[in-house]
């Protein structure tokens, strides 16, 4: 299999892999957020989903991990800033 070697379609496989961890982990997402260790909780899956995100793509689009960086700011907290947390 060829490794993704395009900055769009990285951005999307990191977007598609932080989604199947949101969409499996519900429950993590909410305490997380509400108890401010959203990361402690989905250590795991995250790693996972990075080693997975770095097995597809071509080291040199994404140096340092920051389309996966974001996928996750942008699906696991933003889309849920309407949990209730002493974060916001």
């Amino acid at each position: 299999m060829a490794l993704i070697s395009m900055p769009d379609a990285a951005y999307r496989l990191a977007r598609t892999i932080v989604s199947d961890i949101a969409l499996y982990n519900k429950e993590k997402i909410q305490n997380g957020i509400k108890n401010d260790n959203i990361f402690e909780l989905l250590e795991r899956e995250l790693e996972e989903g990075l080693k997975l995100y770095k097995s597809r793509i071509d080291a040199e689009v994404d140096k340092k991990n920051l389309f996966y960086n974001k996928a996750i700011v942008d699906i696991l907290i933003k889309r849920h800033g309407d949990i209730k947390s002493d974060i916001w």
